[in-house]
């Protein structure tokens, strides 16, 4: 599957020679502390994707902008960056929500994914170098399966209450080890873990299971929906969680740098992904695992069913720049729930037009020092908001305008454009 264009992000390599003073913190949700992320001269990022049945809305343009500062920081800092990104291209709510509408999963899936990327072009989100279907990747995903079973991590669970036999569970516990156990990454106790299962995808009264919270890795034929051979498994296709597992251990070191995504896929999406890993290997994951904050409109969680979803493509249409719709989730730290309101996008298209204005009288000094200060606060704790500080009080300073400086222009604006995304 393909990605989308690529942004054309201008080289920093002044930028690079301050990596070593501006040593990168995050958050770690599995530690909840924000701690040091271990230098070098590549780095690795995984980021999870849509599951193509509606369009991008606010929640996910936070994320992939949130994630994108990652990268573009670590770009800066002269660092190559793995980024890769999965699209969960079939799983139940993409087929319900096709039924529903009267489409084929596959066009409806095509139609929305096409959607998104229009979106992050838009935003200027640099693209994974991989971007993967979880359709495409079945072929990856059976073998290792089938190797769970042998090993004795997974197991079939027999047909009840009118389900099949053959469904493939992973068993959480025989899959404990040095790298991981149940509650490793999220930090969650039963009760938590068990209420969050069963909201967001997961069948703990399945019948037959060994423990409730034993997540699906393979699902066997059912009548009306899509399959793909299974080898020993029998027709069939895959679970939400060994999808990304198995597509990060294809593409990136084990463990790689950062796990990306929403705070909601905490557990049990990023739990039982870095379970899947570690049975495979007894590696972790990732080194740390990283979460933005949810996203709500006017005081109110966005959610499909309300019909309150703010999508990036309706603003675009309604003529929007997307350098505002950007700088409001730049305003906002990664991992803080929000809400978005007008008031936010009318002050975001101010800011943008008091810097592109200012831009024309920057000095030589402040093209020197000001991405400097930026990129110091990306460093802690990708700290976009105090970045945006900086640019509002460079703007509102009174400019020497006996110093401007033509040149000083082009390099503030790529410094801006390079480490923010922001093309003023």
């Amino acid at each position: 599957m393909h990605a989308w264009q690529a942004p054309v992000i201008p080289p920093m390599p002044t930028l690079a020679a301050r990596a070593e003073a501006t040593p990168l913190r995050l958050h770690d949700s599995s530690r909840r502390v924000v701690e040091p992320v271990r230098a070098g001269s590549t780095a690795s990022l995984y980021v999870c994707g849509i599951t193509p049945y509606d369009a991008t809305h606010m929640g996910h343009a936070a994320t992939y902008v949130s994630f994108d500062l990652l990268n573009r920081l670590w770009r800066a800092q002269g660092r190559e960056v793995d980024y890769v990104q999965n699209v969960t291209d079939v799983d139940d709510p993409l087929l319900e929500r096709a039924a529903a509408n009267g489409v084929d999963w596959r066009d409806l899936a095509a139609d929305q994914t096409d959607l998104f990327r229009r979106d992050m072009e838009a935003l200027r989100v640099i693209p994974p170098a991989e971007y993967i279907g979880a359709v495409e990747s079945v072929s990856w995903i059976v073998p290792v399966v089938e190797e769970m079973i042998a090993d004795g991590c997974a197991y079939r669970v027999d047909g009840a209450d009118g389900e099949p036999d053959g469904d493939v569970y992973f068993d959480s516990a025989a899959a404990a080890n040095d790298a991981w156990r149940l509650g490793a990454i999220s930090g969650y106790d039963a009760q938590t873990m068990a209420a969050f299962f069963a909201e967001r995808g997961g069948d703990p009264d399945r019948a037959g299971k060994r423990d409730a919270l034993d997540p699906l890795l393979w699902r066997v034929a059912r009548n009306g929906e899509p399959v793909w051979d299974g080898g020993s498994l029998g027709e069939g296709r895959p679970g939400w969680h060994i999808e990304c597992s198995v597509i990060a251990r294809r593409f990136l070191p084990a463990p790689f740098t950062v796990q990306g995504g929403g705070s909601d896929l905490i557990f049990p999406h990023h739990e039982f992904s870095a379970g899947h890993a570690s049975a495979q290997d007894n590696e972790p994951l990732a080194e740390h695992f990283v979460h933005t904050g949810m996203v709500g409109l006017d005081g109110e969680k966005m959610s499909k069913s309300k019909g309150n979803l703010v999508l990036v493509s309706k603003l675009r249409e309604a003529g929007e720049d997307p350098m505002a719709i950007r700088t409001v989730i730049l305003g906002q730290h990664y991992r803080t729930d929000w809400f978005w309101t007008d008031a936010l996008l009318a002050a975001a298209r101010q800011r943008v037009a008091a810097w592109s204005a200012r831009l024309a009288t920057a000095t030589s000094a402040e093209a020197d020092t000001l991405p400097a200060r930026i990129m110091a606060h990306l460093a802690n704790d990708l700290d976009a908001p105090s970045a945006l500080g900086e640019l509002d009080a460079w703007a509102a300073a009174d400019p020497d305008t006996g110093d401007a400086d033509p040149a000083a222009r082009g390099r503030l604006a790529d410094a801006v454009d390079a480490l923010l995304g922001l093309r003023l």
